[in-house]
């Protein structure tokens, strides 16, 4: 995590130029002025417009690297609604009639005013916070962890706000030498088409949650009778949810909640890691990967005494 307060939104961005660029033309025409102009003691207007020049060649790299990043997200919005508007024009096909709701919206392109630009570290990104209802700057960290022995055995890192894309770099991290798992245990935020071809590609029997479980079930829900499968032609999604629903997909989805959760945790409040001290993907990187290796060594030495 890291501070914010050096960021600035592209609207902010666009009025800073406004700004700086009148300055800019006040000082000029001040220096152009024939008669000596009465001038604030200590002010060099030459000084003066090489700053704010200097600043607006700031803005403009800033300005550039946002529009860059919303072209990025435009074209990922529009495979996202093209999926979408296939799954909808599937279900129509499958049950014969229109789907219900709302159709989803085509995505709009070009930078948005909130987007975030920070000038401390320009490679993190704004994500939502996991512990409250606000947003910080951010880096996206993942891990994979071995459910016997709880030893992190794959870790990845990016300033990606969300984990559609994250299972292939941290699958791709555990090493040979340690053997390919079997099967693997995600949450709702690795759903998508991107995680279920890593697991695919690998022979990897994906687990993961297609929506938020509520935490209070009635006891007509918990005991429910499992239905029948649904038809192989069926969506990803709704097939996933059935195979959540056997025995075999409460129990590898059920150890989640003891394998992952604790390891983050004893990260957070034993190592006491909590904020990145590096800048850029790479320092990042490289400082989760030596908190990964602390957490193995602790965990190494608490199986030693087992």
């Amino acid at each position: 995590m890291l501070a914010i307060r050096k960021a600035v939104s592209y609207q902010h961005l666009r009025e800073l130029e406004t700004q700086l660029r009148a300055e800019v033309e006040e000082l000029f025409a001040l220096s152009e002025q024939s008669e000596q102009p009465e001038v604030p003691d200590g002010l060099v207007v030459r000084e003066e417009i090489a700053r704010r020049e200097d600043r607006l060649a700031r803005l403009a790299e800033a300005k550039a690297v946002l529009e860059a990043r919303a072209g990025e997200r435009a074209a990922a919005e529009q495979a996202d609604y093209e999926a979408k508007m296939a799954q909808r024009a599937e279900r129509e096909r499958t049950t014969g009639r229109r789907p219900g709701g709302r159709p989803p919206p085509p995505p709009v392109p070009g930078a948005r005013s909130g987007d975030q630009y920070n000038f401390t570290d320009p490679e993190s990104r704004i994500m939502k916070s996991s512990t409250h209802a606000g947003f910080e700057q951010d880096y996206n960290a993942q891990g994979a962890v071995d459910q016997q022995s709880l030893l992190i055995v794959g870790w990845a890192l990016s300033n990606h706000p969300n984990d559609s894309q994250e299972a292939e770099p941290t699958l791709a991290a555990i090493p040979s030498e340690i053997g390919t798992p079997e099967a693997a245990a995600l949450d709702a935020g690795y759903f998508g088409p991107a995680t279920l071809a890593a697991c695919e590609k690998r022979g990897i029997e994906p687990y993961i949650a297609t929506g938020r479980d509520p935490h209070h079930p009635s006891w007509q829900q918990r005991f429910a009778q499992l239905p029948d499968p649904p038809p192989e032609d069926a969506r990803a999604q709704v097939r996933m949810a059935y195979k959540l629903r056997t025995a075999l997909g409460k129990a590898i989805y059920g150890a989640r909640k003891c394998t992952v959760e604790p390891v983050i945790g004893i990260i957070k409040q034993v190592l006491g890691f909590r904020q990145f001290s590096l800048r850029g993907v790479q320092a990042a990187a490289g400082e989760w990967c030596l908190v990964c290796l602390a957490f193995n060594l602790k965990r190494f030495h608490t199986l030693s005494w087992a």
